[in-house]
């Protein structure tokens, strides 16, 4: 190294703290989020700003030595720091530090050496724009990989039907909130993990935040930010594996969740029984094959929807209704009433269960419904 490098280089040491002092003040005045940040990340700030400065001279006095020093200047500041600063704002950062530098080296290098100083600049400011994204890429891998150990956390205890608080406010630190709707379908073909990124993302255009898990052979997806299940399914569904997709009941507090799930899973589980489902389908349309395969809550349910709220009449009418494959004169000759009072029985009926006995789906839950009252 010539004596003129080495005096210079030394000129420019004595002269770092007033730069990096300088730099802060560019910074202050022409950045409008770093005016906003607490005195505690602005120092954070100051401690980069000074390493940066220090490096660029130690980068001008021997680049051989120093090429391995531009990702040490973020070391000065706490890791925290990249949570706090987006990567486009530490670019800022860094711009409008080197516009500085830029400006004052070579003033303070004199005119024979601001040629190599502007040079030592250019030179380390791209090595410091390049060990800014690698630490914001180590950054995003860290908290990718801490994000989805929490989600899987989180999604087995609510799977398990745990609502203890750290629960909630864990699911709260992924902007998750328990106002949701549950789907359970296939999983996408190929890669998961990067087709569920795909559904993140189209999802977060909604403004819907998503936990995941695969439950053996099913996706279970809990998509806060909305109760219109529908709607959110046909978002969703092309993200799907090819196959049955289900969507569990509404969810409106975080002890409906496994409930909800619960239900979802019961219903993929016996989908092939009714191979014309609808795509998507809602898992209480599958009450009757829920219940056949020995789900007592299903059974439970079935019964109080539909003989719940009928009295002997309207449950007498329903059994010789079946019975007489249907047909209103039929029924009417074998209870001794007008066609006219099975007509208004039947109207009455599908007001108060919601399933029509003319319908042949519903039928079928209506028929199980009926042998699990006599029995």
């Amino acid at each position: 190294m010539s004596e003129r490098r080495a005096a210079t280089a030394r000129e420019l040491e004595r002269a770092s703290g007033q730069l990096a002092t300088a730099a802060t003040a560019r910074m202050d005045e022409r950045l409008a989020w770093f005016r906003d940040l607490p005195a505690e990340q602005r120092s954070w700030v100051g401690l980069i700003a000074q390493a940066g400065v220090a490096a660029v001279i130690a980068w001008y006095r021997d680049p051989k030595t120093a090429t391995a020093s531009a990702v040490d200047v973020f070391a000065t500041a706490p890791r925290e720091l990249a949570g706090a600063i987006s990567l486009e704002q530490t670019v800022e950062m860094v711009r409008c530090t080197v516009d500085l530098l830029e400006e004052l080296l070579p003033q303070l290098a004199g005119p024979d050496s601001a040629a190599d100083v502007r040079d030592a600049v250019l030179t380390y400011s791209r090595e410091i724009a390049f060990a800014a994204a690698e630490i914001y890429a180590r950054a995003a891998e860290a908290r990718g990989a801490w994000d989805a150990r929490l989600e899987a956390q989180i999604m087995e205890s609510l799977l398990r039907g745990e609502t203890e608080a750290d629960i909630v406010s864990q699911a709260a630190a992924l902007s998750w909130h328990p106002q949701a709707v549950s789907l359970v379908g296939p999983p996408p073909a190929g890669d998961t993990a990067a087709a569920l990124q795909v559904m993140r993302r189209a999802a977060e255009h909604h403004d819907l935040t998503l936990l995941t898990a695969l439950h053996g052979s099913a996706l279970v997806v809990l998509a806060s930010g909305t109760v219109d299940g529908e709607r959110t399914a046909r978002l969703l569904t092309p993200h799907f594996g090819s196959g049955p997709l289900m969507i569990g009941p509404p969810i409106a507090n975080i002890d409906d969740v496994a409930r909800s799930c619960s239900a979802a899973l019961a219903a993929f589980a016996v989908a092939p029984a009714w191979p014309t489902a609808p795509r998507p389908c809602h898992a209480d349309d599958l009450l009757p094959e829920r219940t056949l395969v020995g789900e007592e809550a299903a059974r439970t349910q079935l019964l109080d929807e539909i003989i719940g709220p009928l009295d002997d009449d309207q449950i007498r009418t329903l059994e010789v209704l079946l019975e007489e494959e249907g047909t209103i004169e039929g029924t009417a000759r074998a209870l001794f009433v007008h066609p006219n009072t099975v007509r208004h029985r039947i109207r009455r009926i599908e007001a108060l269960t919601g399933r029509s006995p003319l319908d042949s789906r519903d039928r079928l839950g209506i028929r199980l419904a009926l042998s699990l009252h006599r029995l």
